[in-house]
């Protein structure tokens, strides 16, 4: 029963961000066009609910002449390809708010198990033994409070396990403002999956132009 009601959340609380914040949106295509050549959005393929697949979408924040097929973490001298606007949009998450529009389309939900890149297949897998992938998929989650870039496989899996357990509307609202407070708090983010635990998840990742964070582990 709580699922149909998370999805009319999902429904009119995007709605309401995409018109509300429209004006940020505005501001974020206007930058991303004066300081760089290419699409203001990045699509990515992603594993959503039942392990089906569709695109996610990003604000681009980093330049078109970034080696195609390299990972992030991969590059020498990353930074040099990250836009002055993308540093920001990635410090601030701000970057991942065209997701909204995946919600409001319900290829996502607001709260749930942040969706794998197609290739994940570890973390598809490992998801699999806590029927983490037969919910919607989500902006934010358990997990992304509780780590986020910092987390092992394993350990995000058996969070996301916890979540569809214990998925309940006080459950969504808790990771909610656990959420703004880890973004406040830039808590556990790794810029470009530079250690150990980041670089295993993504160690298969491949990217075509605009090659951007190769990972999401928040």
């Amino acid at each position: 029963m709580y699922m149909k009601i998370k999805r009319l959340i999902d429904i009119i609380l995007s709605l309401i961000g995409l018109i509300v914040l429209s004006p940020i949106f505005l501001t974020i295509i206007i930058a991303i066009k004066l300081e760089s050549k290419g699409p203001v959005l990045f699509k990515q393929k992603r594993i959503g609910l039942n392990k089906t697949h569709f695109n996610i979408l990003k604000f681009r924040t980093m330049r078109i002449d970034t080696p195609k097929d390299t990972p992030t973490h991969l590059l020498e001298n990353p930074e040099q390809y990250i836009t002055k606007i993308g540093k920001l949009l990635r410090k601030t998450s701000f970057d991942e708010l065209p997701q909204i529009w995946n919600i409001f389309v319900g290829q996502m939900s607001i709260i749930g198990p942040r969706p794998a890149l197609w290739n994940q297949y570890d973390l598809v897998a490992e998801r699999d033994k806590y029927g983490a992938n037969d919910v919607p998929t989500g902006l934010t989650g358990w997990a992304q409070i509780n780590g986020r870039d910092e987390l092992p496989i394993e350990l995000k899996s058996k969070l996301d396990g916890e979540y569809v357990e214990r998925i309940s509307f006080w459950m969504d609202v808790k990771c909610f403002f656990g959420t703004i407070v880890s973004v406040v708090k830039s808590d556990g983010v790794i810029e470009g999956g530079t250690r150990t635990t980041a670089k295993k998840e993504i160690a298969s990742s491949k990217e075509s132009i605009p090659n951007e964070k190769n990972t999401d582990n928040r």
